[in-house]
């Protein structure tokens, strides 16, 4: 009895070893896209800047609801039937199947409304559609690539993939600063290079794979086990999943929708500026990643745990994580009020010029945003993701309604109001879910379940 503890105690110690080398890769992608943005903003010029974060919205938005859902069946799936020793073939093809029709039905989409695409939303600019149509296309085998790499726990090659993509689009925006590439167009191009020279990695993986060896038939009464579990995990499983997805196309709704609003209120000029305001709060996001993917499982196991102290351990991590984000949102404030405006024009040139109360009211919501990160994933511990994810999908539907209604004259300022007071929503939400918990006890992800390794992916901001 002894030699399978030591094996699965070592199994996971790898585990968490990978997954927190997954988190901290995160970071340096999210470092590497924000350096993309710092280097077009000073090279491109405000039109052709806004452009940009125009196109990159866009995409973002439309890769996040269509390619996910694929991404998390294929880690689900591939993850145990490996774990059972089962074949994947399956499970490829199904995943396969769905994610080329979801790739061909977005393309006669973009084809057919190709005109109000390019001219309305891209200013005309075909090179721009071309690279939002190539873009997408390429993302759809990147997220099944994702999803087949987190299946396989191949924590090291998924960060190879999402990293490399960074790497490879940052380095456009560079060629263009250094004047060995020129203008607006090679930025975008970067934006489809990235899932195309990433797919790089891939063979690696199929390798890797193939070298394995096959595990051992389980026996008769195994694989009735192993069936009956298989369904479980499918039926159960599939609201869960539904309400991760209804987070993350909440999160993106968060992140891109003001951009987008105020591109059609005001101009792409008007979007860039926006986009770049925001930045304040993607930035540390970016950042945060690797504590709220390493926070998940620490949760997880005090709130399963049976210990004495278990609970109240619980609820001091909870405030810890809280009381260091405010902290940190505070020292960004007193930064803002001090040159927050100047620091701006440091970092994305000076076309545009900042409005310190704008600033701060960003900052605000950025703390608050961070705060409500934090307490839907102890919501999730706690097995409440459906009742997390209706708060959630409310919130990103009263951002976007409330971008569209004249209640504050200047669009920028109420991007930036909406922005401070839904955060402040979500969070309030949030805690009251938090502080009264009634959730599904199948939604409780045990530590190494597929469960887990959804949500740790789905706590990675989708702008990698």
């Amino acid at each position: 009895m002894s030699e399978p503890k030591r094996g699965d105690s070592a199994s996971s110690a790898e585990y968490g070893k990978t997954a927190s080398f997954l988190a901290i890769g995160v970071g340096l992608t999210g470092v590497i896209t924000y350096a993309y943005f710092l280097i077009a903003s000073h090279t491109l010029s405000k039109l052709d800047y806004g452009q940009i974060t125009i196109l990159w919205s866009a995409v973002f938005i439309t890769i996040s609801t269509l390619y996910r859902p694929v991404e998390q069946l294929l880690s689900r799936h591939v993850s145990e039937r490996l774990a059972k020793g089962e074949p994947l073939r399956q499970e490829l093809r199904v995943a396969a199947t769905i994610q080329i029709g979801l790739a061909l039905f977005f393309a006669v989409v973009a084809l057919v409304l190709r005109g109000p695409i390019q001219d309305d939303l891209l200013e005309g600019n075909e090179t721009l559609y071309w690279v939002f149509f190539g873009a997408v296309l390429f993302y759809a085998a990147s997220y099944f690539a994702r999803g087949f790499l987190a299946g396989q726990r191949s924590f090291g090659l998924f960060t190879a993939l999402i990293l490399s993509e960074s790497c490879f689009r940052t380095l456009f925006a560079v060629l263009v600063a250094v004047s060995l590439l020129d203008g607006q167009s090679w930025v975008a191009v970067g934006i489809v290079a990235a899932p195309s020279l990433s797919l790089m990695v891939v063979p690696f993986a199929f390798a890797r794979r193939a070298k394995k060896q096959a595990r051992p038939a389980p026996t008769a009464p195994e694989a009735e086990k192993a069936a009956a579990e298989s369904e479980f995990t499918i039926k159960e499983g599939s609201g869960f999943a539904a309400a991760v997805l209804v987070i993350m196309f909440s999160e993106q709704a968060f992140l891109n929708a003001g951009p987008l609003i105020t591109r059609g209120l005001q101009g792409a000029e008007a979007a860039g500026f926006i986009f770049n305001v925001l930045m304040l709060a993607r930035a540390p996001l970016q950042l945060f990643q690797a504590v709220s993917t390493s926070i998940l499982p620490h949760l997880t196991n005090l709130h399963t745990s049976t210990a004495p102290e278990s609970e109240r351990e619980f609820h001091r991590s909870v405030r810890g994580v809280l009381l260091g984000v405010g902290a940190f949102a505070a020292f960004t404030a007193l930064v803002v009020l001090a040159t927050g405006p100047h620091l701006m024009q440091v970092a994305f040139s000076k076309k545009f010029e900042y409005d310190r109360a704008g600033l701060l009211l960003i900052t605000l919501g950025m703390g608050l945003y961070l705060g409500s990160v934090t307490l839907n994933q102890a919501c999730v511990a706690q097995g409440q993701v459906r009742r997390a994810a209706a708060r959630w999908i409310g919130c990103a539907a009263f951002f976007i309604l409330w971008n569209f209604l004249p209640i504050v004259g200047d669009e920028f300022r109420r991007v930036e109001i909406g922005f401070a007071l839904t955060a402040g929503a979500l969070f309030s939400l949030l805690y009251l879910v938090y502080r009264r918990p009634h959730g599904r006890v199948e939604d409780i992800p045990r530590e190494g379940s597929t469960e887990e390794l959804e949500l740790r992916l789905a706590s990675i901001d989708e702008n990698t």
